[in-house]
């Protein structure tokens, strides 16, 4: 088991609180309706899977109930850094400062 910080209740909380629902900072069409069924396709089930760092959409679901965002590492499976759903993707040298600086947990 791990903890992964929530950043609206502001607490470490066990992995069991939280739900993985997906990448962050995907493009999603303007209009879904009128896309082909090859492109929706593509948006819906195509993703990368990369070894190394990974943005991701988590849910707090057994505490405050939001969506936040997270930095994680696949390959190590540790967070990196979490942060609210409304803030902008952290930059390379904030990614690489929480890796230096606290080992990969918040």
């Amino acid at each position: 088991m791990f903890l992964i910080h929530c950043p609206y209740c502001n607490e470490d909380r066990s992995e069991l609180e939280f739900r993985g629902v997906g990448d962050a900072h995907i493009d999603r069409p303007q209009n879904i309706t009128e896309i082909s069924d090859e492109e929706f396709a593509d948006y819906f089930f195509m993703r990368d899977n990369p070894k190394g760092l990974i943005y991701e959409r988590w849910r707090h679901i057994h505490g405050c109930g939001r969506f936040f965002r997270a930095v994680r590492h696949t390959v190590s499976d540790r967070f990196v850094m979490t942060y609210r759903q409304e803030e902008p993707r952290p930059d390379d040298a904030t990614i690489q400062a929480k890796l230096a600086g606290i080992g990969g947990q918040k």
